[in-house]
């Protein structure tokens, strides 16, 4: 990463899904609670996701890929949101290409249904503690993932201070209506399906740990009544890199982003460390 201060740690790769529905009182997203041993945001109310494997930026993947973006880094991310809302939620965006269930490819073409989802489950568990390999699984089984279905959202960069960084991009995706989405039960302990007034509301109250990244997305998603108006918004606006930094100031210390970046918030006072 050029300028990046001296000691600076470099930020990782990665990827966040914002599966989404349309539930009775409007948008819903799905949303899991972080396990509290994990070392980033544990117990925090967040978004599917996690760092890009170096098995995402394989090439011998591309044939198994639809609609995927020419940049291989990003291309790399636009697999590992599909990976990892398969390994934490359940829900694999992906078509079957197996001589005769071929359903053909690009926008229009329908994931893969309830039943072929049932018997693939088992790959959760080996995909994430590596028994499985992505492309022996995509290869396998005769998929191939739908990048084509991922709708970039936001792109988020740890700050320079921290000790451990993320590069995030995050992604939106309609969740196929006959996939259950259930959290996995290792890097997640509970999941919900929330619309994202609700979760704000639940973050002001106290009643849930929403950090400030991904508070700021579910705001910015309440901006949308439906899946189809969330695409359709998140298509036509322009994507922002978000490097927080904080200022000094005599009321506080506060951590603020690019007003550019189109959020509803730019800056919020940190709260003071005591002792």
């Amino acid at each position: 990463m050029s300028g990046q201060p001296s000691g600076a740690s470099r930020p990782i790769p990665s990827a966040t899904i914002l599966m989404l529905r349309d539930g009775a009182d409007g948008l819903e997203v799905f949303m899991v609670v972080r396990h509290h041993q994990i070392d980033f945001a544990s117990g925090a109310l967040v978004f599917p996701g996690g760092k890009a494997d170096a098995q995402d930026f394989d090439p011998a993947l591309i044939p198994y890929l639809d609609g995927a973006a020419t940049d291989p880094d990003m291309r790399a991310i636009q697999v590992s949101a599909i990976r990892e809302a398969f390994e934490e939620c359940g829900i694999l965006l992906a078509r079957d290409a197996r001589p005769g269930h071929d359903s053909g490819d690009g926008e229009g073409a329908p994931m893969i249904g309830a039943d072929r989802l049932l018997a693939l489950e088992p790959y959760r568990t080996t995909l994430h503690d590596g028994t499985a390999t992505l492309l022996g699984f995509v290869r396998d089984e005769g998929l191939r993932l739908a990048c084509d279905q991922l709708v970039h959202f936001a792109h988020w960069v740890t700050p320079e201070m921290m000790p451990k960084r993320f590069d995030t991009h995050f992604f939106l995706a309609a969740a196929p209506l006959d996939h259950l989405a259930v959290h996995d039960g290792h890097e997640s302990v509970d999941s919900v399906w929330v619309r994202p007034a609700d979760a704000v509301a639940a973050a002001l109250a106290g009643t849930r740990t929403i950090i400030f990244p991904t508070l700021r997305n579910v705001e910015k998603l309440d901006t949308f009544n439906t899946v189809a108006d969330a695409m359709a918004g998140t298509r036509a606006s322009r994507i922002v890199r978000v490097l927080p930094w904080t200022e000094r100031r005599a009321d506080g210390t506060f951590l603020c982003i690019p007003p550019e970046a189109g959020y509803a918030v730019s800056e919020e006072r940190m709260p003071e460390r005591g002792g």
